[in-house]
């Protein structure tokens, strides 16, 4: 199963010097991405704050959201329930793990957790020190 973060959701939808990459791995992979509750209110949160920024229109934003729940519904993205202790829990002993020595903002902890907690062997980022906190608790990424 392949999860991701929020860096690959909003190059899929906002548009950024990855977008490129991130559709063209979509267009190829053969399931569903999951995606977790913390991915959706991230995704949609990082859009109202462009929009806020004044780097989006509001035509965009509600654009690239709608986008994203027609790809739900599509199926190429898999919404996946989760625990929140759980996930809560997973990130606590990954936080204490990694973060000393790997400096690990939390949010990118909860979306590894997230994925762990939900059976996830591929991990979808483009945030490098995600990408290495993703391998060391044995995600592969490939991208």
């Amino acid at each position: 199963m392949t999860c991701c973060d929020t860096s690959f959701l909003y190059s899929l939808y906002g548009g950024d010097a990855h977008t490129p990459r991130a559709i063209t791995f979509l267009r190829h992979i053969k399931n569903p991405v999951s995606v977790s509750e913390l991915n959706r209110f991230e995704l949609a949160n990082a859009l109202r704050l462009a929009f806020f920024r004044k780097l989006l229109s509001v035509t965009q934003r509600d654009l690239f959201l709608e986008q994203f729940e027609r790809d739900v519904l599509r199926g190429l993205l898999s919404v996946q329930i989760t625990n929140l202790a759980d996930v809560l829990a997973e990130a606590g002993r990954i936080s204490e793990a990694h973060t000393p020595a790997g400096g690990h903002r939390g949010f990118d902890i909860l979306h590894v957790a997230a994925a762990k907690n939900i059976g996830a062997t591929d991990f979808l980022t483009f945030d490098q020190n995600q990408r290495r906190l993703a391998r060391a608790v044995a995600l592969k990424v490939p991208i």
